[in-house]
């Protein structure tokens, strides 16, 4: 896949079968609507390209408020590129871009760099300033433009509509299960190892502390999950806590994970994917250390009985 990230570093292209949005997550609902475009370009004998954005808009327009983001750039990149997109454009997301009308976006943007024969987008997608571009937008300059345009209606898991935003609400309540499988891929984000109190090899349960590699990333409820780190294209399972250690009285937030299996070498500092595969419990104040560390054995018993079947239904990407 080609990547562009910036308007002005694109090489023109012709005959392109094209899709628009900030596919925050990339559900499933995202997907069909990239599987479409793909698949229409594959018929026509054509490149499928992608426009999408970063920051977020809404991170940019909506400042005041926190945004959290279900996946960042890199990871909707490795993904896209997993879909068989050709070509991806990301614009860079500022204040100034934002004013531009959705008339302007397709005659600046649109039509000279990759001078589509078809757009597919999602029922509910806009663009341009005040978000004025929509399908109806689209279909009236394409009869003026020669390009086809697909409006793809919404995917839904049984009566519920797939969005980012139902998705961010699961996650937010921690059930990670059921967001994965509206995702169509496996909660998680990019990490960076970080130094964290020791106390866990204390206890001999030793642990990595981690911190989202984006700020902005959206984080499960608090409590103790089933998870796996992806480290140097090698999949390690574990438990990973997430909260204040309540047990020590301590009051900023962490991220841990106790892997099941050994790590070799020092990974402070470097990058790896954690995955949130099932929740296990509530984040708890125990009387004592031996309490807590009872409780862990018996998560650690419980997370090696999941093991075998999460090798077997998902094995490691």
């Amino acid at each position: 896949m080609v990547i562009y990230r910036r308007i002005e570093d694109v090489e023109p292209v012709t005959n392109t079968v094209l899709t628009i949005g900030s596919y925050d997550g990339l559900h499933r609902g995202h997907q069909e609507v990239i599987n479409r475009t793909v698949a229409a370009a594959g018929v026509l004998g054509n490149q499928s390209a992608l426009i999408t954005f970063d920051p977020h808009p809404k991170r940019v327009l909506r400042s005041s408020q926190r945004f959290h983001l279900l996946m960042d750039i890199d990871k909707k990149l490795r993904l896209l590129e997993d879909l068989d997109v050709d070509i991806a454009l990301v614009i860079p997301f500022t204040h100034e871009f934002s004013k531009m009308t959705a008339g302007e976006f397709l005659e600046d943007v649109v039509v000279p760099c990759f001078h589509p024969v078809k757009i597919v987008i999602g029922i509910d997608h806009r663009f341009g300033h005040d978000r004025e571009g929509d399908g109806i937008f689209l279909e009236g300059y394409g009869k003026r433009g020669s390009f086809e345009v697909e409006i793809v209606d919404s995917v839904k898991d049984q009566e519920e509509r797939l969005s980012s935003t139902h998705i961010r609400n699961l996650i937010r309540q921690g059930n990670v299960q059921k967001a994965s499988l509206e995702l169509g891929w496996v909660f998680g984000f990019d990490a960076v190892v970080v130094k964290g109190s020791g106390r866990g090899h204390l206890l001999n349960f030793p642990t990595t502390n981690f911190i989202a590699k984006d700020p902005a990333q959206l984080v499960p409820k608090r409590g103790v999950y089933f998870a796996r780190g992806v480290i140097d294209d090698r999949c390690l399972h574990g438990m990973c806590n997430l909260g204040y250690r309540p047990t020590f009285g301590e009051n900023e937030f962490s991220m841990e994970i106790h892997f099941l299996d050994d790590l070799e070498g020092d990974m402070y500092g470097k990058s790896f994917e954690v995955q949130f595969l099932e929740r296990i419990r509530d984040e708890k104040k125990f009387d004592s250390p031996r309490e807590l560390v009872e409780q862990l054995r018996k998560d650690r018993r419980f997370c090696l009985s999941l093991v075998g079947k999460y090798r077997q239904e998902e094995p490691c990407p």
